[in-house]
This record gives structure tokens, C-alpha cells and sequence, in this order.
């Protein structure tokens, strides 16, 4: 059995009395896309610094391909390590042509170093873009040429820090579609980090969320989103509402104890108008293709119903409010 991609085992980065990594576990297999999403300052960039040699751990392992590089008594410097480095700035050099930024790092001959720089540029769609210079690029063809140039040294490992968070978002879910097609097509692991949760479900095989220094759930992304292990999980990575049953308990098709602390998502709850309606609608929010209501319970305590923006329903319309076929609260712990 090959060694993973990536093992990360226990690793931890303080800078002064703050902890930025705190004994942060996990693999990536042989072609994997992990996902690692977080707030902000929850430590998910230091990471991938970590993993890329930018900063020396100050304990744990960090193993590329079943090779240490970093174990506080072996640390192998960033260009030892065999990884692509894709930023959010792109970090092109400005006075280098798209070929010249894009062969950079590649150690060949120079008519292998060309051939490979065709090579990549083709694989990234510009082919025809090699004697420009980048600022007379598009963001997005920056972010290619970026690509191109992490991937032409044939790295055993990319890692991918917020790369579209530049980008408007119609152009960020093109490239990012591109850019994980290309990942696959070409089968190289990738670490991606990102603070979108939508960008973190869509691009990865498994998604890491990440709090305080620790990985909080490394699970598949629909684990993560529909069975989450905690209350800091459940509402990071979407809209939701907490209750115990007894507070659902008007909702139709709930049948947990009274007791249990559960989670419902906004698409987990549908509504009829009624006269006899145990809830009020006291709120909603049109979202263009939906419209997100906010439903008082008998119990006093309220939930929000997504609905297709065909469903208008007023202010103040007493409704039955029930559970949409197959789905179900969530038991969840704080």
C-alpha cells in the first residue's frame, strides 16, 4: 500500500503566546482534493505554510510521499518539498512573459523546459498567451498562468490558499471549475484552502473544517453538512436553527425526545397555509430563486423554511408547519 500524499500527525505552530496549529491531524490520499475551510484566523493558512516549508512546525510530523520534511529534527526547505503553490496574489513576476513566469521552476534542458511550458500553458487554455506579460492579463488568466506555473514542475502535492478570492463570483466558479478539472485530469492532490463554505462542499473529496487551531469534523462534504459532529460545525457550514424536540415538537414528522438538542436546516422545513396552523410567519427574505421564512412555533421559538420564490406567503399567515420527505433533525452536541 502507497504512502499518502500528504500525513499530517499532531502539528502545531505558536507564534508567541498564540497557538495557531494545535496538534492538527490528518491524510490525503493519492489524487484527493481536501477541502480546508474555517473562519478567519482559525489557523487554516498556517497549514498549508506548514505543509508548503514557509514556517517550521514546533511539534508533529509532516510527511510528502512518505517522506518526512518536517519533524523539528528534519525540515526540508520549501523547494525540497515537491508541492505547487497556487495564492490568492497570484505572486507573478511582472517583468517575465506568461512562458518565462511558467518555466521559472522548471529544471531541464531548454527545449524540454519549452516543451513542457507549451505543454502546461495548453492544459490551462492559453496557449496563446506566452510572450504576454501579466498586466496584460484578466485576473483570471493570471490565476491560469499561476496554475500553469505550480503544476510544470510536476509537484506531488498542490496547495491552493483562498486562489479565487480576487476574482468576481461568476468568474471565481468558472476558474474554479477549470482549475479542479484540471486537477483531476492531471490526478494531483490538492489541499484547498478556502473561507467559502459552498466552494469548500463543491471542490472537495472530504472537507476539513477548521476552529481555533483544530480540525473541528474531516468528513465528507455530505457529512459535514448534514450530519455535523458540532454546534460550531452545523453553523459555519450553513444556515441553521437549534432546538430541543419538545420546541419542535408542533413541526409535523418530528419524533425526537423532548429532551434532545437538534439541528434543522432551512430546507428541512416546509409549510401550508392554515387557519388551524400551529406557526406564524413573521418574516422572509427574498433570495432571487427562493425566498427564506421565518416561521414562529407554538413553543415560541422560531425556524426558517426555504421555499421556492414561487411560494408567497404573507406576514402574519398562520401555517402547519411539517418536515420536507426524508429529511430529519439532526442530534447535536454544543
Amino acid at each position: 500500500m502507497s504512502a499518502p500524499a500528504l500525513r499530517v500527525d499532531g502539528v502545531t505552530k505558536r507564534f508567541g503566546q498564540v497557538t495557531a496549529v494545535d496538534g492538527v491531524t490528518f491524510e490525503v490520499a493519492g489524487s484527493e482534493l481536501l477541502a480546508l475551510v474555517g473562519p478567519s484566523g482559525c489557523g487554516k493558512s498556517t497549514l498549508l505554510r506548514l505543509v508548503a516549508g514557509l514556517f517550521p512546525a514546533d511539534g508533529g510530523v509532516i510527511e510528502l510521499d512518505g517522506v518526512i520534511a518536517d519533524d523539528q529534527h528534519t525540515s526540508l526547505p520549501p523547494e525540497k518539498r515537491r508541492v505547487g503553490l497556487v495564492f490568492q496574489e497570484h505572486a507573478l513576476f511582472p517583468h517575465l512573459s506568461v512562458s518565462k513566469n511558467v518555466g521559472f521552476g522548471v529544471r531541464m534542458g531548454a527545449s524540454s523546459r519549452s516543451a513542457r511550458v507549451a505543454e502546461m500553458l495548453e492544459l490551462v487554455g492559453l496557449s496563446g498567451y506566452a510572450e504576454r506579460y501579466p498586466h496584460e492579463l484578466s485576473g483570471g488568466e493570471r490565476q491560469r498562468v499561476a496554475l500553469a506555473r505550480a503544476l510544470a514542475p510536476n509537484p506531488a502535492l498542490m496547495l491552493l490558499d483562498e486562489p479565487f478570492a480576487s476574482l468576481d463570483p461568476n468568474l471565481r466558479v468558472q476558474i474554479r471549475d477549470d482549475v479542479v478539472e484540471i486537477l483531476r485530469s492531471t490526478g494531483t492532490p490538492a489541499v484547498f484552502v478556502t473561507h467559502d463554505q459552498n466552494e469548500a462542499l463543491a471542490v472537495g473529496d472530504r472537507v476539513a473544517v477548521m476552529h481555533a487551531g483544530h480540525v473541528a469534523q474531516l468528513d465528507s462534504p455530505e457529512n459535514v453538512f448534514h450530519r455535523p459532529v458540532s454546534r460550531f460545525v452545523a453553523s459555519f457550514m450553513g444556515e441553521a436553527d437549534f432546538l430541543t424536540g419538545a420546541q419542535l415538537a408542533d413541526i409535523d414528522g418530528v419524533s425526537e425526545p423532548s429532551d434532545a438538542h437538534l439541528m434543522v436546516r432551512p430546507d428541512d422545513i416546509e409549510f401550508a397555509p392554515s387557519e388551524t396552523g400551529t406557526a406564524t410567519v413573521i418574516g422572509v427574505e427574498f433570495r432571487g430563486s427562493s425566498r427564506c421564512y421565518t416561521l414562529r412555533l407554538k413553543s415560541g421559538m422560531t425556524v426558517r423554511s426555504m421555499r421556492s420564490h414561487l411560494v408567497e406567503t404573507p406576514l402574519d399567515t398562520r401555517v402547519s408547519p411539517g418536515l420536507v420527505a426524508g429529511h430529519r433533525p439532526v442530534p447535536i452536541a454544543d
